[in-house]
């Protein structure tokens, strides 16, 4: 399957350098960071339930928050940059 990972840690409290580094860094093991808290790529459904549950593991359910589209494959998603294309966080996309 394909997926668009987003996240948003809240930052007024004192864990929030421990959760933004772990959170980037678990999603940074499954997929293509792409910009700030947005990650995209191909996993199994194996490798999809364990993202998942390391980030439960470690989001606080009150204030942050993450948000997953899925999708069969990256052909059925159209792609368009707005402002600024990043060809170097890109580049294994057609």
């Amino acid at each position: 399957m394909y997926i668009i990972l987003m996240y948003d840690i809240e930052v007024n409290d004192e864990d929030n350098p421990y959760v933004l580094r772990k959170v980037f860094n678990i999603c940074k093991r499954y997929l293509n960071h792409i910009q700030k808290s947005v990650f995209e790529g191909k996993v199994s459904e194996a490798q999809y339930l364990k993202l998942k549950k390391e980030l439960f593991d470690i989001l606080r359910e009150n204030k942050d928050s993450c948000i997953v589209f899925k999708s069969r494959s990256e052909k059925w998603l159209e792609k368009e940059f707005l402002v600024k294309e990043d060809i170097d966080k890109t580049s294994n996309f057609i």
